[in-house]
């Protein structure tokens, strides 16, 4: 993927001169990873909150894409209420899928549904949470590549 239409928010360490994640990208692709490794351990066990937990693994890899992409209305919104709401995260998706693809937003489309029917409405068994785990991987696997530079 060509990611030069991307406007990086790294820093350079000047000892080693490997690129460093933004504190508050790099603390949402942590919440990401770990939210995802906690939804996964409560598949078979607990489906409501894996889903609640697998959900916040994609909303965190909404906004550290964003962050990192530079989506600068959407920032702009959020900075100055000091909040996400789910506006500026649907307008985030619509911004991230533009760049990177069509895949984005139905992965995020999937995460909502964990969060309305597995989550709130508590509808979803765990074979329900289970077919749509890999939509949420592939959003917090593809956030860490393009963050870390790893595509």
């Amino acid at each position: 993927m060509d990611t030069s239409k991307y406007v990086p928010q790294r820093k350079e360490t000047p000892t080693v001169g490997r690129p460093t994640l933004d504190p508050e990208i790099k603390k949402h692709l942590d919440l990401a990873l770990s939210f995802l490794e906690e939804g996964k351990s409560f598949v078979e066990k607990n489906p409501v909150q894996a889903s609640e937990k697998l959900y916040k693994a994609a909303e965190e890899s909404v906004k550290l894409l964003a962050l990192y992409l530079g989506i600068s209305d959407v920032l702009a919104q959020v900075r100055q209420r000091n909040r996400w709401t789910v506006t500026d995260l649907e307008k985030a998706v619509e911004a991230i899928s533009h760049k990177l693809g069509d895949w984005f937003m139905a992965s995020w489309d999937t995460a909502w549904a964990l969060h309305v029917w597995g989550f709130h409405e508590a509808k979803f068994d765990s074979e329900a949470v289970k077919i749509r785990l890999p939509y949420i991987e592939k959003i917090v696997e593809e956030a860490k590549k393009i963050v870390s530079g790893e595509e």
